[in-house]
């Protein structure tokens, strides 16, 4: 079971989320908060493997509380995945440089929610879409000295991987498409998560498009 954690100040979004995740045999709610503060006590008492995190809430906010349990040693194996009702840059980047590893809109469909806490516990990270493109387009306007550099070290194999992770796919789908299994997946990005100096999938996705492996998509 993946034990899912939930921070939000507004009682009827924890209720219904609360249901959602509930109705699926491998995910369970093992707490409810309504401040920041409470999510580090509870993640404590809990250790959750997924946290659900608004950003705005009383006494601590969604933000700090994600620095402090992403930086605190007893908590390595709870990741958190941050949902707002804003896509605010100063969020997205905040909610990053904190250390979480996806940023989802409130208004996400319930299967994608489902999905988003799957895909954190097994350590991908994952943002809506139109997020994703402004990060990205954030990170590749930036001067050269400020972004990742990609090694010559990387293999053809490991360009491969890092190229898909860059659109977004899963490892599941990039195992599919490159016609070998999940463990190989997990054992390439483990290699580039080293030698890029990545934190995390999030930086690994940056560093694709630093490389020019994926293309910004054109404004409509």
């Amino acid at each position: 079971m993946t034990r899912v954690l939930m921070a939000d100040d507004q009682v009827k979004i924890r209720q219904t989320l609360a249901t959602v995740i509930n109705s699926e045999p491998d995910l369970t709610v093992v707490g409810e908060v309504d401040d920041g503060a409470e999510a580090v006590l509870r993640a404590h008492r809990t250790k959750p493997d997924v946290i659900l995190m608004d950003v705005r809430m009383p006494r601590v906010d969604g933000l700090e509380a994600t620095r402090r349990i992403c930086a605190d040693p007893a908590l390595t194996g709870t990741r958190v995945l941050v949902l707002s009702m804003f896509e605010l840059d100063e969020y997205v980047y905040g909610a990053l440089s904190a250390g979480a590893s996806g940023f989802l809109l409130k208004d996400a469909h319930p299967e994608e929610l489902i999905e988003a806490i799957r895909r954190t516990h097994r350590g991908e990270s994952l943002f809506a879409p139109s997020i994703l493109t402004r990060l990205v387009e954030h990170y590749v306007a930036a001067p050269r000295d400020l972004r990742p550099a990609v090694p010559g070290s990387l293999t053809g194999r490991e360009v491969d991987v890092l190229a898909l992770i860059g659109t977004g796919q899963s490892n599941d789908e990039i195992a599919a498409s490159l016609n070998v299994s999940v463990k190989t997946v997990k054992t390439h990005i483990t290699h580039l998560l080293a030698k890029l100096s990545a934190r995390d999938r999030a930086q690994l996705v940056i560093a694709a498009y630093d490389a020019a492996l994926v293309r910004p998509r054109a404004s409509r």
